[in-house]
């Protein structure tokens, strides 16, 4: 049998399970607001087309206007002007849409610190526990910050919101093979990166420069195994698009420690 038979027999089995990572989107998904001065993303909302009535007597649809990082969404490395040149989120390959996964706990620290950022430290202590880090895939980031998702001023938390170093993520950037970066937060950067010695924005300078991907608004982290998920992303492939809003899912054995 072949290996996508098997996979689709353990689906129908839920021997596999697909755990949405994905938060829901609507007109209270929390969104960023940038300095003033700086042009300001549109949060999600909708124009109703017709609803089984007479603009359309057969169909329910309609207009939805946003930004392309509302909610759950891709980071293309065009994204930031280190990856200038580099890929938008129509270029990407298919393959690079799927990748093996660990999940990094740092949600107790997060509690007691919303400003915590994850050092190289960090997770060379995971890494002597638990392993190394996947080739060609997924750093999920674990902080409990999916829990505050239904309260927008909870979830923005007057920008301050965990993150990662800058000597990290440069060092993840150019120093492993991974696809990118997942964050439960707004940003894959902390609320405070703007103000980090060094280099501001630190996650989307060095992983978009890199040519790697980030991946925001992540929720049921805590569903999945340290190691053993497989990750899909889905953006839009939006021609000349810096990223877009993004169906993520997860596949993980149910024997692997996850809890579907």
């Amino acid at each position: 049998m072949s290996t996508l038979a098997d996979l689709i027999l353990g689906l129908a089995a839920e021997t596999i399970a697909a755990i949405d990572l994905t938060a829901p989107l609507s007109e209270s998904t929390p969104i960023i607001a940038l300095p003033a001065g700086h042009g300001q993303p549109w949060p999600f909302s909708r124009e109703m087309i017709s609803h089984y009535d007479a603009a359309g007597p057969t169909a329910y649809w309609n207009n939805i206007r946003l930004s392309e990082h509302t909610g759950t969404h891709f980071d293309a490395p065009v994204h930031w002007v280190s990856g200038r040149d580099g890929l938008d989120v129509s270029q990407v390959p298919p393959g690079r849409l799927i990748g093996p996964a660990v999940v990094l706990d740092f949600s107790a620290e997060s509690a007691a610190d919303p400003d915590f950022l994850l050092s190289r430290e960090h997770i060379q202590r995971w890494q002597d526990e638990h392993g190394p880090l996947p080739e060609g895939g997924w750093l999920l980031y674990r902080t409990g910050w999916d829990a505050r998702g239904g309260d927008p001023a909870a979830f923005l938390n007057g920008g301050h919101t965990p993150g990662i170093e800058p000597d990290c993520a440069q060092w993840l950037a150019g120093k492993t093979s991974l696809l990118g970066v997942g964050v439960e937060t707004v940003g894959t950067d902390a609320g405070q990166a703007a103000t980090l010695a060094g280099q501001p924005f630190p996650c989307h300078w060095h992983l978009q420069g890199a040519g790697r991907f980030g991946l925001t608004q992540l929720r049921n982290l805590g569903r999945l195994p340290v190691r053993g998920a497989v990750v899909i992303a889905s953006p839009l492939p939006i021609i000349g698009g810096s990223g877009s809003p993004a169906r993520v899912i997860a596949l993980i054995e149910r024997s692997a420690g996850g809890v579907a």
